[in-house]
């Protein structure tokens, strides 16, 4: 949700912010409660995962894999096949509405989880992550 013109979790003019993850479109990559550090008007390329406006309810933030360029703008997907709610839904994303990549995640600690050594060192290990680009042709394949 647009808060007072800027994106929530980024200050005014600032190039990076935090986004959470709700909901299970990215899993595996992505798993709901995930924190994102998002890159603002970063250069973006087919396979990268990317914060962007819905075409149909620009009030909502959600995050999508780029797969390729399209007339019009960006054919986006989520990671997972069995969630819906991507452009095999709404179509082509204008160019305008993605706006920045996501640069890394960070899972925080479970609530309610033991805190033992070996959990803490587990999850110290996995917690912050870089988000990755997928293969190209590998989504190009997948979005036709």
């Amino acid at each position: 949700m647009v808060e007072s013109g800027h994106e929530p979790g980024r200050e005014p003019g600032a190039p990076f912010g935090i986004a959470e993850v709700t909901g299970v479109s990215m899993v595996p990559t992505l798993l709901h409660g995930d924190q994102l550090f998002v890159h603002y008007g970063a250069r973006l390329r087919p396979g990268q995962v990317a914060v962007l406006r819905h075409p149909l309810q620009q009030d909502l933030l959600i995050v999508k894999r780029l797969v390729e360029r399209r007339d019009g703008g960006w054919w986006v997907l989520g990671d997972n096949p069995a969630a819906e709610g991507d452009s095999r839904v709404f179509g082509v994303v204008p160019e305008q509405l993605v706006l920045g990549r996501v640069r890394a995640r960070y899972r925080p600690v479970t609530p309610g989880r033991q805190r033992s050594a070996g959990v803490v060192l587990s999850w110290l290990l996995t917690a912050v992550r870089p988000v990755r680009s997928a293969s190209a042709a590998s989504w190009r394949l997948r979005a036709r």
